[in-house]
């Protein structure tokens, strides 16, 4: 169930014809209370959609009472029209509930510089509103995909009776700050907004932004947390952290699995850094590296492509004190070749990197995908 399943919480979701498949395009998800504390980060793209624009304001507020998500059109590069709306989203949400419309989060994705079909999107809105009672998680996970091929949810659940729920979208353009994402993670635990808020900043910072499919960066990334605190119980602060990475670890992986086109998902780990930075460095520089993926995608443990990768970095290591292992097998160390890299088998989808810098005890892992010729083709068509 997802997103209704902590207390407190309904979601729906419904076909209103934004789409031109038919399938489910707009989700509805409210919180009852009786707590009603938000927090979110959002994309660093400085060319912003119109909801990110609305949503960033209402949760500097730190209370929301329900997230309205669309797919089928971002709603960016609209011009005042698209911000007209979003904002008369809200208000018409806000109506249907009986809140105020600061009190309503707006999430769009989809295709950038189309308008979208007011009158079908305010009538899905009340089709939502009405599904409620009847309506799950799972639907509103539907409703917000796009390119996508499965829903993407999960629930955490402490021992002290309190849970997290999330649903997921993103499947292209995933890079960091954040992935090409929108996520919505309820809890009914009693959390405050300043609480919520560092707690989602931290379980970003070691989740979705160490996710890097293909270094695009979307302009309608958010993550919403939402807390109704309708357990009754004030969690343990170092739990609910723990419990709230795990969810959104999860989440990426799953945005990682569903990556446009790939065959194999990559974790490049870096370790013996001297700092946490470098050591996400590093393993970012490799990410990005479009010869190595490619390389990967023909099954070829080609490791000279991961050093050149981290020599471009500014992370300090000594060029020829670095051990690089493909799978478990140490292809280079010292500068030199090691094992044979015929001994590395990559046929199974996940691929594991590791880099040892031998400059000190900070280590990351970011996590990639190959680049194939799916993923081409997928996206030369995206817009027809």
């Amino acid at each position: 169930m997802s997103v209704s399943e902590p207390k407190g919480f309904l979601a729906s979701g419904v076909a209103s014809g934004l789409k031109s498949n038919g399938k489910l395009d707009i989700a509805l998800v409210t919180n009852g209370g009786p707590l009603d504390s938000v927090a979110a980060v959002f994309t660093a793209n400085r060319c912003l959609a119109n909801p990110i624009i609305w949503s960033k304001q209402v949760v500097a507020g730190g209370q929301a009472k329900a997230v309205v998500l669309n797919s089928g059109g971002a709603n960016c590069y609209t011009g005042a029209e698209g911000f007209q709306t979003t904002h008369l989203t809200a208000e018409r949400a806000a109506d249907l509930l009986g809140i105020a419309a600061s009190e309503v989060v707006v999430c769009s994705t989809g295709l950038i510089g189309e308008q979208l079909d007011r009158s079908k999107l305010l009538s899905g809105l009340e089709a939502a509103h009405t599904a409620l009672k009847a309506g799950t998680g799972q639907d509103a996970a539907m409703a917000i995909m796009t390119t996508d091929t499965v829903p993407k949810m999960s629930v955490r659940e402490s021992d002290s009776g309190w849970k997290l729920g999330a649903i997921a979208k993103g499947a292209g353009m995933l890079a960091p700050g954040l992935a090409t994402m929108l996520v919505v993670i309820t809890t009914d635990a009693v959390v405050d907004s300043s609480a919520l808020n560092a707690a989602l900043r931290e379980a970003s910072r070691v989740s979705f932004d160490r996710l890097d499919s293909d270094g695009c960066m979307s302009t309608n990334d958010q993550v919403t947390l939402m807390a109704s605190g309708a357990s009754g119980v004030i969690p343990d602060i170092e739990e609910f952290q723990d419990l709230l990475i795990a969810i959104c670890k999860e989440l990426a992986l799953k945005l990682l699995d569903d990556a446009e086109g790939a065959s194999h998902n990559i974790h490049i780990k870096t370790l013996g850094a001297e700092s946490e930075t470098d050591a996400v460095e590093v393993s970012r520089s490799v990410a990005r590296n479009n010869l190595f993926k490619a390389a990967i995608y023909g099954n070829d443990p080609n490791w000279g492509r991961i050093l050149a990768a981290v020599g471009t970095t500014n992370a300090i290591f000594d060029p020829y004190g670095i051990d690089v292992s493909i799978n478990g097998v140490l292809v280079s160390a010292n500068g030199e070749p090691a094992l044979d890299r015929s001994n590395v088998d990559l046929s199974s989808k996940d691929v594991w990197i590791e880099i040892d810098l031998h400059q000190g005890v900070h280590e990351a892992t970011v996590i990639t995908n190959d680049l194939t010729h799916e993923y081409v083709e997928e996206n030369s068509a995206y817009s027809s």
